[in-house]
């Protein structure tokens, strides 16, 4: 973790040094003066101010840096404070102050940001190849433990190997005693040599878990608390004391409004651009259709939208004309859980199908379901009526916004995900939904669908 953290203050640094020239070169354009030209004194100044700026603002450690919405905020402050430091260093030292420094604000925050961006991807590839990782005891055995433990297993870009679990419970299924827990903890940390303990409170006596922080925190452990609140998202959280008890607030979601109309005005924006740039390829696909089996060029299907009104989905059709009366020769053979029929070898798929299938060419006609106000761009996938009957009670809460071409589900591994993912997913979104989230899952669909990661 050391090397990392010298890695990225040394990014960090040439990332600055670039920054310097560029927040120089804008200043010497813009004003074409002797004022741009930096002192030698001014550019040393700056480049540490700037530095122990990004320090002060704890850049370089970790559990500041897992979101973003955390992490550019920190640069940006720590440029701002060395900026001013040097505005206040050339009073005292009597340096003339550069007019650079305005553009250093802009160029710094950004290419600090980028290489942020390009420290995290590198050190995801690290992880994944099992560098970087942090072995990690769990302390706690119930169902959230077990599912916390497979997610960190089966996510190697989070960097973390569990490498053992302490039961907190007895043979009765009552408490342990918290020294018990304790010993248990410390002889499997010693055993593991392992340097982080990841507490599941659900499974955990109070006191206990209050006991075991303070003695592993002494020890010079990094201890970690799973929330019970997996499916809300952490932007949502914000942490407060209520006397003397911490307390997480949980921000509403607001969907109505201007966020409503703007999610609304983005997607006939977005679907009418990209059904203009794309129609060469939904004709020549339509035609591929049309020329290799009989049948209609457009397949419609009954789906659930919004509030529960049926609509008629549109897909260029890859099957044969009859494999919805040809559905129960198949049903055996579904390979998906929960409310979803899946097929990886659906004899019912025609050969051009399956290329439109693989690369979802065959949902863009879905994009006037969009400009109709049927559906949306981003959303939870449209539900069969057959699969509404399946659902559970917490399922119903989809409904509450339009159903998407795309979504958390389908950037998220597409029919490789399993059914539970399937409810997961489909929920976190409805109940954490924003722009930003919707930004965020149409730029994760582009690289999703040109690989054809998933879809069959």
């Amino acid at each position: 973790m050391h090397r990392a953290k010298l890695f990225l203050i040394g990014s960090d640094a040439v990332f600055l040094a670039v920054a310097l020239i560029a927040a120089r070169f804008v200043a010497t354009q813009v004003r074409d003066s002797a004022e741009a030209a930096a002192e030698p004194l001014a550019l040393a100044v700056g480049y540490v101010a700037v530095l122990a700026g990004l320090a002060q603002q704890r850049v370089y450690r970790a559990r500041y840096l897992a979101l973003r919405r955390d992490e550019w905020p920190r640069v940006v402050r720590g440029v701002a404070i060395g900026v001013a430091i040097t505005i206040v260093a050339g009073f005292v030292l009597r340096f003339d102050v550069p007019s650079w420094l305005v553009w250093l604000l802009i160029t710094g925050s950004v290419l600090i940001c980028i290489n942020r961006e390009i420290a995290r991807r590198v050190f995801s590839r690290m992880r994944v190849g099992g560098r970087m990782v942090r072995k990690a005891v769990v302390v706690g055995s119930n169902m959230e433990a077990d599912e916390l433990t497979m997610m960190l297993m089966t996510s190697k870009e989070l960097g973390y190997e569990v490498v053992g679990s302490v039961d907190t419970t007895g043979p009765t299924g009552k408490p342990l005693p918290w020294r018990t827990v304790l010993s248990s903890v410390e002889s499997t940390l010693d055993e593991t040599t392992a340097g982080n303990v990841i507490l599941v409170p659900t499974a955990i006596d109070l006191d206990t878990a209050g006991y075991l922080t303070r003695r592993l925190t002494d020890a010079g452990l990094d201890v970690e608390m799973c929330m019970p609140l997996r499916d809300i998202d952490v932007t949502r959280l914000q942490l407060r004391p209520l006397g003397r008890f911490p307390v997480f607030y949980v921000q509403a979601i607001d969907r109505s409004g201007w966020r409503q109309s703007a999610k609304r005005a983005f997607d006939c924006l977005i679907a009418a651009l990209v059904l203009l740039f794309l129609s060469p390829v939904i004709a020549v696909a339509a035609l591929a259709v049309k020329l290799t089996s009989p049948g209609p060029v457009i397949f419609r299907q009954k789906r659930v939208g919004r509030m529960g009104e049926l609509f008629d989905v549109l897909k260029l059709r890859t099957m044969v004309a009859d494999a919805e009366e040809r559905l129960d020769e198949v049903r055996d053979l579904n390979e998906a859980s929960g409310p979803i029929f899946k097929v990886r070898n659906d004899p019912r798929i025609t050969k051009v199908g399956k290329v439109l299938r693989k690369f979802s060419i065959d949902e863009l006609p879905q994009l006037w379901n969009v400009i109709r106000g049927e559906m949306s761009l981003v959303g939870p996938r449209p539900a069969l009526p057959s699969e509404m009957a399946l659902w559970t009670a917490d399922l119903q809460e989809r409904l509450r916004v339009r159903p998407g071409i795309t979504g958390m589900w389908q950037v998220s591994g597409r029919t490789d995900t399993t059914g539970g993912d399937y409810v997961r997913l489909d929920l976190y979104y409805v109940d954490n939904w924003s722009l930003l989230i919707d930004l965020i899952i149409l730029l994760k669909t582009v690289p999703a669908v040109l690989s054809g990661r998933g879809a069959y």
